[in-house]
């Protein structure tokens, strides 16, 4: 192989075909997903089973049953395409991420993971039929329902019912702003199905990194190695419906006024742990949310992030201290009224190895991160070897229109995942073996 350089001039090897994505292929595919939802800017606006997400995933199903794979919808609306190359009792390997997006976030987040996904089976697989290769192993891609968690809470609820650590019914009753449930959202788009959800072997996500810490080491490839544990807090605070103009100012009970308070501390609570803790209140709902109105009540939907669990516990307990206090100086009420915890915990180091492995044979830079992000494989991590992969995010920019990965760095990751899922075929879905490990 020649020496060449990559879209930000770094030293890497010209590929043969025998490692290389159908460049061609993937680009068609991520174009058309762009359309749905496509908001004019270079973002979409894809919510979770709404119009423009339900039609991506109708595309989705086409393209799918056009290329012969057997379109699965189980109950809580994931969506699975599966093609069986190797026989009905082969080792099957799961890839894939996200079609939901945040309101007017970026066309890259989730997207590129099954959209990679499906552009490295059809690689594989058509490079199988040339060759006269016979695969030893099936694959399935997954569009998993409700990643983003942005119009119902909590996030990844699809993967988490997968994977056993929400009730189906739990997540059916999930309420938007509007009233509208999960379970009637999923009739009204016809993605509430009623399939047996595949049971494969691994599961093997690929993402855009989020942040801009590969950009500034040069890296072009990061399988995350830990995933921060998430407290996500919903707390209610409750005052007194009043007119803002003749109400004596004495007299008010201002939750809004009682919900900035705690939005401080939450603030506080982070500069108190420096680095090691993440905290946010980025949504807060208002009642009745008029100018002229004393609001009576303010919902706000906190997250507390970090990777150890004793600090979650510390800065829950915090929060929770502090509550009384600061809604007294409101001369509000304020309680916690649903907590939804997710776990830290550590990514496959069969599969960290294997990529590793693949983007060194590449000669592609890598390092290592901590995802502080929830993905929907941080949720199957605790049922199978799972593995979470980041290409770059230019400036570190994400959830927004402007949110970019080069075409470089885009076909990059195609090329590792498409040597992953030909190493994991070529051992029969032993995936020690094909990450050289025993």
């Amino acid at each position: 192989m020649n020496d060449t350089t990559d879209g930000r001039g770094h030293p890497m090897r010209e590929l043969d075909d025998s490692v290389r994505i159908d460049a061609a292929l993937f680009a068609t595919l991520m174009e058309k997903v762009s359309e749905f939802g496509d908001t004019g800017d270079g973002g979409v606006n894809r919510p979770v089973l709404t119009d423009a997400h339900k039609a991506a995933r109708d595309w989705l199903c086409d393209t799918l049953r056009s290329r012969g794979y057997k379109v699965l919808i189980d109950d809580i609306g994931n969506l699975f395409g599966q093609i069986d190359l190797a026989g009905p009792d082969a080792p099957l390997v799961m890839l894939g991420s996200h079609l939901d997006s945040q309101p007017f976030g970026g066309r890259f987040d989730g997207a590129y993971g099954v959209i990679v996904a499906l552009a490295a089976v059809e690689s594989w697989r058509a490079r199988a039929e040339v060759a006269g290769v016979a695969p030893s192993c099936n694959f399935v891609i997954a569009d998993w329902m409700n990643e983003e968690g942005a119009r119902f809470q909590p996030s990844l609820l699809g993967s988490s019912v997968y994977a056993g650590t929400v009730a189906r019914d739990f997540a059916l009753a999930r309420i938007d702003m509007s009233g509208a449930t999960v379970e009637a959202e999923l009739t009204r788009t016809g993605y509430k199905g009623s399939d047996s959800a595949p049971k494969p072997i691994c599961f093997i996500e690929f993402h855009i990194e989020g942040d801009d810490k590969m950009e500034k080491s040069g890296a072009t490839i990061a399988p995350f190695v830990r995933h921060w544990g998430a407290s996500k807090v919903r707390i209610e605070v409750t005052g007194e419906q009043n007119h803002t103009g003749p109400t004596p100012m004495q007299d008010r009970h201002d939750a809004v006024l009682g919900a900035a308070y705690i939005i401080a501390k939450v603030k506080e609570i982070a500069d108190a742990a420096a680095d090691t803790l993440y905290t946010s209140v980025a949504r807060v709902d208002v009642f009745p949310n008029s100018p002229n109105i004393v609001p009576g009540k303010a919902v706000l939907f906190a997250e507390l992030r970090a990777p150890e669990p004793v600090m979650l516990e510390w800065a829950e307990a915090e929060l929770r201290a502090a509550l009384p206090g600061l809604a007294a100086r409101a001369a509000v009420k304020a309680e916690i009224s649903e907590v939804e915890r997710r776990p830290a915990g550590r990514f496959d180091a069969v599969l960290i190895a294997l990529c590793e492995q693949v983007a060194d044979d590449l000669g592609l830079q890598r390092m290592q991160l901590d995802t502080i992000a929830g993905h929907d494989g941080v949720a199957l991590n605790g049922i199978m070897p799972s593995i979470v992969v980041a290409v770059p995010s230019v400036n570190g920019v994400i959830h927004r229109n402007d949110e970019f990965t080069s075409e470089e760095d885009l076909i990059a990751g195609g090329n590792v995942l498409l040597q992953m899922i030909e190493r994991i075929d070529a051992a029969g879905g032993d995936l020690a073996k094909a990450g050289g490990t025993k």
